[in-house]
């Protein structure tokens, strides 16, 4: 028998199944050996490296019916023997300042290129990766045109950091690399070796979608792309838009209830619209959505636009990934340079899937600035490092003061590709970046001013920590996809939201405390006074369950390059803000041994006459709020309590209190090892790579 299974596909007279756990994660085949039309014999085509709630996930079947694609999460290796890989396979970090791991240990230790989708043939020989740089994207489909889309993950505990990213719908167009990255690693959607989402969704947990593609609904609905939200219990439509060569999206809140844990939607041959719900161990269930307006349901056929031809150039470019051919070359500098950012993506990728020798040369002959730059990106990940200097003389060439915005943020991309993939500049490299850039720090926009910052730290200007400190004494101004603009949609989200968006950390400026910390030297004693205060300061908002984990982090590591007689000065100023320690109430009750049936029985006659502050008591005699988090307050040892009743039913809430150990969520189960030398360990495995484990073995404490 075959079980955990989170991807099934019937093709090609078999059912494929993508197990994640179970029998061993990997993919599976059952086939008919007999022809009686039932599947008698499994067979293991792929093993896979990796499981649990971020291991191998979906599989779809390829638009021409001939591949398969399988997606997976952060915490599944790429498979053992690529090729032909449509992202090139030297993968990296690509962080130019050193990076933080996530303050209560999730996904230490993970490496790029974090989740991924893989093409296979139908037996499982060959495998190539598509796309990569999710978190954890459990679903994918492909929409008429052949275009391929992923619903990706949030990581709830970075709220109220730079760092965090909503759950986002991407286009993943080959060759696609998303960014992300364990930790404060994660890039910003503006780099040019990456490419940006079609929408973001908010917070929440992204399970199944699906097209529209077959469904008796109106032409407007049958064109969207639905998104399922296990945590929230929404569905929305995203409304696809074509711009450029790829798309901008719409979100349309389409199916919502409390509780309904969303866990898959499909279009069945009826036009009917099928999803199902359960998860974790609550109940499943079935649900069917038909349309019985007056709009007509006749099939619809591809809506008009403007951007046809784009799309088209782009995939011309996309077929010579991962392929060799002298053709790709003409092609991918003819393109290097183009307007659309998925395109000059795309050319970039069919050069550097070509032999470098073929294309070096040329890109020192290039001169307008968009082509210069990718250019330089292409050689900074695929040359000798020998070709540095070229590479910095090129960039040097380009006029600051002539370059648009996003040309700026290409070339502090390419200085710092330059720098992390070919070595760090000496100390006449690093005056020349000066002699270029310092001067126009700061700028006033926020993203050139954040890449801005941490090339100059990265080179040791002498101006960097004076004009930095001076922006964090500025009031803040409200950025663009802000926390606040992406969460005020649904009052659902209840206490822990509206606690940050009264409280809201001030991203920018965390950025900057964080490149700040690695700087040694250049500060006065009423800097880092100055510093440490905007540190401790910072403590009093309110973020994620890794949020002040973060900032104490960050104080560590800037006190490591603070002098002894510096600390002993600053020793009032430094100390972390003292955790505040409630006495907490001794337990009463519950006066009898409760059963899950007798809870069930109690609620079935209503909830009326509750005490709200005697169930608070209650959950803090029982210590509850230490391993969990509830209205933006407490632990984050087990999972977050504050909108648990749009997840469970009654009979779901009550079975996880009485029979806790029943269903445990592989992000927090606890594990026993016993190493060779005989020893017992008891904690939280937070990372298990290449024969190496990291245990958290206090649950109240991940540093």
């Amino acid at each position: 028998p075959i079980s955990s299974a989170q991807g099934m596909l019937v093709a090609f007279g078999h059912l494929y199944i993508s197990a994640n756990g179970g029998p061993g994660s990997g993919l599976y085949r059952a086939v008919d050996t007999t022809g009686d039309g039932e599947w008698d014999k499994i067979e293991k085509l792929k093993a896979l490296a990796g499981g649990g709630e971020h291991g191998p996930h979906a599989l779809r079947l390829s638009p021409d019916g001939k591949s398969i694609y399988l997606i997976a999460g952060n915490h599944t290796n790429p498979p053992d023997g690529l090729s032909a890989n449509h992202l090139p396979g030297n993968w990296a970090e690509d962080l130019l300042l050193p990076r933080q791991w996530d303050a209560r240990g999730h996904a230490r230790g993970r490496m790029a290129p974090g989740g991924w989708i893989a093409r296979t043939d139908p037996d499982g020989k060959t495998w190539s990766i598509i796309s990569a740089g999710y978190r954890n994207s459990y679903d994918m489909d492909f929409n008429p045109e052949g275009d391929l889309f992923a619903y990706d993950a949030d990581m709830e505990w970075d709220m109220g950091s730079p760092w965090y990213r909503p759950t986002r719908l991407c286009h993943a167009v080959s060759g696609s690399e998303f960014g992300w990255r364990s930790g404060t690693g994660k890039w910003p959607t503006w780099y040019a070796d990456s490419l940006p989402q079609v929408v973001d969704i908010g917070p929440g947990s992204p399970v199944g979608m699906n097209f529209g593609t077959g469904a008796k609904f109106p032409a407007r609905y049958q064109r969207a792309v639905y998104l399922c939200d296990w945590t929230f219990g929404t569905m929305y439509a995203v409304h696809l838009q074509p711009k450029g060569a790829s798309y901008v999206g719409v979100r349309e809140e389409f199916v919502a209830r409390a509780p309904l844990p969303l866990t898959d939607v499909a279009i069945g041959d009826d036009g009917a619209m099928y999803f199902t719900i359960g998860g974790r161990g609550a109940q499943s269930e079935l649900f069917r959505v038909t349309y019985t307006g007056s709009e007509s349901t006749a099939p619809a056929g591809p809506s008009s636009d403007n951007f046809l031809g784009l799309r088209k150039l782009r995939r011309s470019l996309e077929a010579f990934h991962g392929q060799q051919d002298p053709a790709a070359v003409e092609a991918g500098l003819i393109h290097l340079g183009h307007a659309d950012r998925h395109i000059r993506y795309a050319a970039r990728l069919a050069l550097e899937s070509q032999p470098v020798a073929s294309w070096q040369n040329d890109i020192f002959t290039r001169h307008e600035p968009t082509a210069v730059i990718n250019g330089v990106i292409a050689l900074a990940r695929q040359g000798d490092k020998r070709l540095q200097p070229s590479l910095l003389r090129a960039l040097a060439s380009l006029g600051w003061a002539r370059l648009g915005i996003e040309n700026r943020l290409g070339l502090l991309r390419a200085y710092s590709l330059t720098f992390i993939r070919m070595g760090a500049p000496d100390q006449a490299t690093s005056a020349a970046v000066l002699q270029q850039l310092d001067k126009a720090f700061p700028t006033g926009e926020h993203r050139l001013d954040r890449d801005l910052s941490q090339l100059l730290a990265y080179v040791n200007s002498p101006t960097v920590i004076d004009k930095t400190l001076a922006l964090m004494k500025k009031p803040s101004t409200a950025v663009k996809q802000d926390l606040a603009a992406l969460l005020s949609r649904n009052q659902r989200y209840g206490g822990t939201v509206a606690r940050i968006l009264a409280n809201h950390p001030e991203l920018q400026k965390i950025h900057y405390a964080f490149v700040l910390r690695t700087m040694r030297y250049g500060w006065t004693l009423e800097q880092r006074r100055e510093y440490f205060k905007w540190l401790g300061d910072a403590g009093s908002r309110s973020g994620g369950a890794s949020y002040t984990g973060f900032l104490n982090n960050i104080r560590t590591e800037a006190l490591a390059n603070v002098s002894p007689a510096e600390k002993v000065a600053l020793a009032s100023t430094v100390v972390p803000p003292a955790v505040k320690l409630e006495t907490l109430p001794k337990p009463r009750g519950p006066g009898q041994a409760w059963t899950v049936d007798q809870v069930v029985a109690a609620a079935k006659a209503g909830l009326a006459g509750r005490d709200f502050a005697n169930g608070q008591r209650s959950y803090q005699a029982a210590r509850c709020g230490a391993c969990h988090r509830f209205d933006g307050a407490g632990g984050a040892t087990g999972p977050d309590l504050s909108n648990v009743a749009g997840r469970f039913s009654i009979k779901d809430l009550a079975e996880s209190l009485i029979v806790p150990s029943k269903v445990v969520s592989d992000q927090y189960k606890a594990s026993t090892v016993i190493t060779n030398a005989g020893k017992v360990i008891t904690g939280r495995i937070v990372n298990d790579n290449k024969g190496t484990l990291t245990i958290l073995t206090d649950p109240f404490d991940a540093t």
